[in-house]
Formats: C-alpha cells, structure tokens, sequence
C-alpha cells in the first residue's frame, strides 16, 4: 500500500490549485464582487468575509472598509468575497484527505487571491469566543500552498477588521491572531493608522443600529480602508 505523507497532501492540494489558477478563468464581474478590475495603471483591493452568515455585520463592515479604500484614488477597483456557504476543509492544511464526495472551494478562490494586480487584502472575521471564526481559521491554514507557491502573498498589503458582540469582546485579540498568520505569509500588515494607534478595524455589533451604527467601531473600519489603500498605491508606484 503506497503511503500519503502529509507533504504530499498539501503538495498535491497546491498543484490542484495551480491547476485551476492556470486553466479556469474567472469572470470579472462575479456575483460576490463589488467591483472588478486589472486594467492597465490600476490595482484591486479585495476583502474576505470569514463570516458564516452570509452578507450579515462582518460583511457590511467589509463593504464601508473597501468603500473607504477604493476613495483613496480612482484607480483602486475593490471586490469582496464572502466564504460563508463555501466548502473549506481546514484538515487538508494538515494532509488529512477529503472524504468521499466531500467539496473543496478553496483551489477556485487561489487565482482570485494570487492575481498580480491584486496590491492589499483586508480579512474580516466575527469574534467567538476571543478569536477568529472557524470558517476564518481553516481559509487561513488552506492558505499554505499559496506560502508553497514562491509566496504568491508576499508583499500584499493587509488589514484585518474584527466584528465582535461586546465593545471589547477580544477583537484586538482576535486581530493579532490573524496578523499572525499573515505575517508567515510575508505580507505588509498596516493597521488602520491616525488617530490610532489601533490595529486594525474593532467594531461592537451591538451597538444602537448593529454594526454598522458602531461610530466608533465604523472610524477604524474606514481608517483602515484608507491605510490599506495608500500604502498599496505607494509600494505599486500608481500615482493616485
């Protein structure tokens, strides 16, 4: 009986990936898309809702954070894509197989995250229990083949907001979480800037209104936006 190491799982989940990067092409104007660019002189920036509620508080979070970016210049193009619905098995990462039948949507979204003109990446997870939702942790873990792919992430700009159900349910905790994992990625991680410092957009769903009526909470989330936006146009060379 041959034996499946670990490394070959993960090797043969990259290879899957590549596969799909190369010969499935993705259609500009997805239906989980903002915005769409890669015209020539311009840049995308792209958030990932690791919410599992679909086009709930993280989500609309997400949508006023890139909303905030794509002000920064026009030549900023922005799209959000949300996971919630999506088949990420996390134990692949570990080289553990699929299950008969069992789905896997990751290898579709590598070409969307690697996409050279994809300049700055902005991660948005609900809190649980002082940290990142599940759906959040096994995206991060099934992102090392894209480590394994002459870090297709390194130098990619990130931010990451928090949306949490207490003013200070360990959203910062959460934050420092997955700048951790993208830090192994080589990424540039910014937090959202002046009038810090804070590390990134801390937002209390249950403020008056939800989220999105969090004043406080929707300052970092556009600061954030912004502070992303500007360090990707300056290490792009894209005059604003």
């Amino acid at each position: 009986m041959e034996v499946i190491t670990r490394r070959d799982l993960v090797k043969n989940s990259a290879v899957a990936a590549a596969a799909v990067a190369a010969g499935t092409a993705v259609p500009a104007a997805a239906s989980d898309s903002t915005n769409a660019g890669g015209a020539v002189g311009r840049m995308k920036i792209i958030a990932i809702c690791c919410s599992p509620r679909k086009g709930k508080s993280t989500a609309a979070c997400l949508r006023i954070c890139l909303d905030a970016a794509k002000e920064v210049s026009r030549k900023i193009d922005v799209e959000l894509i949300e996971l919630a619905g999506k088949q990420i098995p996390g134990s692949l990462a570990a080289g553990v197989p699929l299950e008969p039948g069992q789905k896997d949507d990751f290898p579709k979204l590598v070409p969307r995250l690697s996409d050279p003109s994809v300049a700055g990446i902005i991660i948005g997870t609900p809190v649980y229990f002082g940290n990142m939702s599940s759906l959040c942790k096994a995206f991060l873990d099934r992102c090392i083949v894209l480590w394994q792919d002459n870090l297709a992430l390194g130098n990619k700009v990130a931010g990451v907001l928090a949306v949490g159900g207490s003013r200070n349910g360990g959203q910062e905790l959460t934050i420092q979480s997955v700048h951790t994992s993208l830090l192994c990625q080589q990424m540039i991680v910014v937090g959202n800037g002046q009038p810090g410092p804070r590390l990134g957009g801390t937002v209390w769903s249950g403020a008056n209104g939800g989220a999105t009526g969090d004043e406080f909470g929707m300052a970092t989330v556009r600061s954030l936006g912004r502070r992303v936006a500007e360090v990707a146009l300056r290490l792009s060379g894209i005059v604003a």
